[in-house]
C-alpha cells in the first residue's frame, strides 16, 4: 500500500518506549470503499433479518412508525457523533471526546462500558452463526463451530486493518445487495407486477385491513420501540474506522451525510414491503419470521435457507466489526492510561494486538458462559449490557454540548460537520433517549436491563471517579491531547 497520511506532529502524543517491534500508532489502512461499505452495512444488523417479526407483532403495520421514531433518533445521535469525529477522527471516538469534555471518569466509563457491550455481542453472534452452521453440518457439534467463527475472525483481525475492512467490505455487501434485492422483488410483488409471483399482490391494503394501522392501539409503537431500538447500533462504528483511513473528514462526513437514507432504504424500505406482502397477525411471520415468510409468499424456492446464508453473512459482519470496535476502543483506553499499557500499543503491522487477545478471550469466556448457564450469568452478562446502547448515545449528546464550544475555541476551521439547530434539537434528542429509557422501565424485560445496565453503568462510574481522584493529575501535555490518538504512515 502507498504511503498513508500521518496526523500532523502537534496533534500526537508523547509515548515511552515500547519495547522492541512494537509501536503505539495505528495504521491508515482502510480504503475509502471499505469505509463506504463499513458506514452503510453499519445500520444492517443480524437484529433486523431476525428480530421485525416480534415488532410487528406487537405495533402492527404501525412497527413503521416505531423504526421512523428511532431512526430519527440515531440520525441525530450520528449528526452529533459526526461533527466531532470529522474535527478529531479518533480511534476512541466519543469515548475519547467524552474524556475531553466531561471529564476523564466520563471517558473511562463510557468507553468500558462500550467495550463490555461488543464482547457480549461477541459471544451471541458467535452462537448464532454456530446455529446455523450446525444446522448444515450437524456432524460438529455447536460449540466448535463458534471456537472456529471466533478463531478465523480473531485471526483477520490481527492480520492487518486493512483485512478487517476487506472482510467487512465483502460481508457488509452481500447484506446491502441482498436488502436492496428483496425491496425490489418485494416491492414489484406487493403492486402485483412481478412475473410469476405467488403474492396476490394487495398493494397497500395490509396496511389497514386486519384492525387498521394501529391494531393494537397508539401505545403498541412505544412497545415497537423497545424492540427495535438496539438492532440500530453498530452506526457509530464508523467514526471509530475513520481513524484508520486515508482520508477521515471525508469519510465521516460521507458516512454522517448518508445515515438518513441508509436507515430510510435498508429499515423502513425492507419492513414496509414485509407488512404490504402479508397482514400484520399472518401466522407465517411469527413462525417463519418476516423475510422468510415475504419470500415465501411470493414463491422465492428454498427461502429459509436464502435467508439463513444472508442472516449467517449479518452475524459475521457484526462478529467482525465487534471485535474490531471492542479493541479499537480497548486501545484508546490504553493510550489514555485507562486500561492496561500493552492494550495501548500496536505490533510493526499497526495492529493493537493486545487490545485484540485482551477482547476476544473475554468473548470465548462469554461463549463458554452461554454453553454453560445460558439462563444464569450469561443471562445476567446480556441484561447488564442491554442498555448501554442507549448509555453511549446519551453521552454522544452531552459530550457535543461541550465540544462544539472546544472546537469553535480551538480549530473553528475543522467545524465541517454541524449539529442541525444547534443546541435545540441536541437537548430534543437527550429527551427522545431518556423517554425511551424510562418507557423501558414498565417492560418487564426492558426493565431488567435498565436496572442491571444502570447498576453495572454505576458501579463503573463510582469506580473512575474514585481512581480519578486517588491517581496523581495527568501531565499538561497529555491532558490537552487526550483525544487525540496517531496514525502512522
Amino acid at each position: 500500500m502507498s504511503a498513508q497520511p500521518a496526523i500532523p506532529p502537534e496533534q500526537q502524543r508523547p509515548h515511552g518506549d515500547s519495547g522492541p517491534g512494537s509501536t503505539d500508532s495505528l495504521k491508515a489502512g482502510l480504503k475509502n470503499r471499505h469505509l463506504s461499505m463499513i458506514a452503510i452495512g453499519g445500520v444492517i444488523g443480524a437484529g433486523l433479518f431476525v428480530g421485525s417479526s416480534a415488532g410487528i407483532a406487537k405495533a402492527g403495520p404501525g412497527i413503521l412508525i416505531s423504526y421512523a421514531l428511532v431512526g430519527l433518533m440515531v440520525v441525530l445521535v450520528m449528526r452529533m457523533l459526526g461533527e466531532m469525529a470529522a474535527a478529531n477522527p479518533t480511534s476512541g471516538s466519543f469515548s475519547a471526546y467524552a474524556d475531553r469534555a466531561l471529564g476523564r471518569w466520563a471517558g473511562f466509563s463510557i468507553g468500558w462500558l462500550y467495550w463490555f457491550f461488543w464482547v457480549v455481542v461477541l459471544a451471541v453472534e458467535a452462537t448464532a452463526g454456530a446455529v446455523i452452521l450446525e444446522g448444515w453440518v450437524p456432524s460438529v457439534p455447536q460449540w466448535a463451530w463458534a471456537l472456529l467463527v471466533m478463531t478465523v475472525l480473531t485471526a483477520t483481525n490481527l492480520v492487518s486493518v486493512g483485512s478487517y475492512g476487506e472482510f467487512e467490505f465483502w460481508f457488509a455487501g452481500i447484506k446491502v445487495v441482498a436488502i436492496a434485492a428483496f425491496i425490489v422483488i418485494g416491492g414489484l410483488a406487493v403492486f402485483g407486477v412481478l412475473p410469476g409471483s405467488d403474492n396476490p399482490g394487495a398493494g397497500v391494503a395490509h396496511l389497514t385491513d386486519h384492525g387498521g394501522f394501529l391494531p393494537n392501539g397508539p401505545g403498541a409503537i412505544l412497545t415497537g420501540v423497545l424492540l427495535v431500538v438496539f438492532s440500530f447500533m453498530g452506526s457509530e462504528i464508523v467514526t471509530l474506522a475513520a481513524g484508520e483511513s486515508e482520508d477521515p473528514q471525508r469519510a465521516v462526513s460521507k458516512a454522517t451525510n448518508s445515515v438518513i437514507w441508509r436507515i430510510a432504504v435498508f429499515y423502513l424500505g425492507s419492513i414496509f414491503v414485509v407488512v404490504t406482502l402479508l397482514p400484520w397477525d399472518s401466522k407465517a411471520i411469527a413462525d417463519k419470521g418476516s423475510y422468510v415468510a415475504s419470500l415465501d409468499s411470493i414463491g422465492i424456492p428454498h427461502a429459509g435457507q436464502v435467508m439463513n446464508v444472508i442472516v449467517l453473512t449479518a452475524v459475521l459482519s457484526c462478529l467482525n466489526s465487534g471485535l474490531y470496535t471492542a479493541s479499537r476502543m480497548a486501545f484508546s483506553l490504553g493510550q489514555r492510561g485507562d486500561a492496561p499499557v500493552a492494550f495501548g500499543k500496536t505490533n510493526p503491522r499497526g495492529v493493537p494486538q493486545a487490545a485484540i487477545l485482551g477482547s476476544v478471550v473475554f468473548g470465548f469466556v462469554a461463549v463458554w458462559f452461554n454453553y454453560q448457564w445460558p439462563d444464569t450469568v450469561f443471562d445476567f452478562l446480556l441484561n447488564s449490557s442491554g442498555a448501554v446502547a442507549l448509555f453511549v448515545w446519551l453521552v454522544i449528546c452531552f459530550t457535543q454540548l461541550r465540544m462544539r464550544g472546544i472546537i469553535l475555541r480551538e480549530n473553528p476551521e475543522k467545524l465541517i460537520v454541524r449539529m442541525w439547530l444547534f443546541p435545540y434539537l441536541t437537548w430534543a434528542t437527550i429527551a427522545m433517549i431518556s423517554f425511551v429509557l424510562v418507557y423501558m422501565l414498565t417492560d418487564k424485560d426492558g426493565r431488567e436491563q435498565v436496572i442491571l445496565s444502570t447498576l453495572v453503568a454505576a458501579v463503573v462510574v463510582v469506580f473512575a471517579l474514585v481512581r480519578d481522584k486517588l491517581s496523581p493529575p495527568r501531565q499538561v501535555a497529555a491532558t490537552e491531547t487526550r483525544a487525540k490518538e496517531s496514525v502512522a504512515p
